[in-house]
């Protein structure tokens, strides 16, 4: 289950700088023509038959796990199933990594029902019970309590996810579980990075690991390396029942769809520009910032001449 950052969710204005810097892009995109796919451009997942491409998603989720110690000998994982698409993806991935991995774990699938109207809870619970994991479904009417809140024209996205959060939090506790696993992927952190450097003002990313203020759960992203296409096609390739968020889906002209039209548009004119942003987001040079808590050297002259535009 996703658990969007709310403050960058907010609707955005009419005609704002992202529309317009979505226009510009596809012109670009048009007179320079198609691009040709470099030698470090992705390969489409499309391009690739289902072992490769599962070998491919299960290889970025292996290596953000062992480079962040996300999963560990004993741990008892609950993943949540929101019951789209990257929550199918955890959990097949999760099932998958528990039968090679050499660390012993336990999974358990959690979905939380909100009470949204219409929302087919019949579809989620049979293919958890086909899934031989140990499942739960926690119910509490959160969608009421958000309609209830909200003014006209704010989006649910903030409210929603901090009711779901702590619900989440006290259902691992309960449940015993020592980590959370979330399904967030490449794109989402780097369109929160987008989201912060243009609407709130900081550099901040989603970390692949995270405590919570109590210090009670533990938040992983395993798919923290796994591009959002590849989640698309594998969806496709194994049939996942994908349950659209009826909330979410009320809420045009939200900042972060705009930001996935725009990244969608820099990957398509620049391959390979997304996977150089998640790069980025993993090799932060302190000393090329304007964050004086950063600066703990004095600058050099070969600092000087690193400079982009020195």
């Amino acid at each position: 289950m996703s658990l969007p950052p709310g403050p960058a969710d907010e609707t955005a204005d009419a005609g704002g700088v992202a529309r317009v810097s979505l226009e510009r892009l596809a012109r670009g995109a048009a007179r320079a023509g198609k691009p040709r796919r470099s030698r470090d451009a992705p390969t489409p997942p499309a391009t690739m038959d289902t072992p490769a491409l599962e070998k491919r998603i299960g290889k970025a989720i292996t290596k953000a796990i062992a480079d962040y110690d996300l999963v560990v000998q004993g741990d008892r994982v609950m993943v949540c199933m929101s019951g789209g698409k990257d929550s199918y993806a955890l959990l097949h991935f999760m099932q998958r990594g528990q039968r090679f991995s050499p660390n012993r774990f336990e999974i358990v699938a959690v979905h939380l029902a909100q009470g949204h109207p219409g929302f087919p809870l019949h579809t989620l619970r049979d293919y958890l019970a086909r899934s031989g994991v140990e499942w739960h479904i926690v119910e509490r009417d959160t969608y009421s309590v958000v309609q209830d809140k909200l003014q006209p024209g704010q989006t649910t996205c903030s409210l929603c996810s901090r009711l779901r959060r702590g619900i989440l939090y006290d259902t691992a506790v309960r449940l015993g579980c020592t980590k959370i696993a979330l399904g967030h992927h490449r794109d989402d952190a780097i369109a929160t990075l987008l989201l912060n450097l243009f609407f709130v003002g900081k550099l901040k990313a989603m970390p692949p690991v995270l405590q919570s203020d109590d210090g009670r759960n533990t938040v992983i992203r395993p798919m923290i390396y796994v591009p959002e296409s590849h989640l698309v096609e594998i969806s496709k390739r194994l049939a996942f029942p994908i349950i659209p968020c009826g909330l979410c889906s009320q809420q045009p002209d939200m900042k972060r769809a705009r930001m996935g039209e725009l990244m969608r548009a820099m990957e398509e004119l620049y391959p390979g520009a997304l996977g150089s942003a998640l790069a980025a987001i993993g090799d932060v040079q302190g000393r090329f910032l304007l964050d004086k808590r950063l600066w703990t050297t004095p600058r050099t002259e070969s600092d000087r001449h690193a400079d982009a535009f020195a």
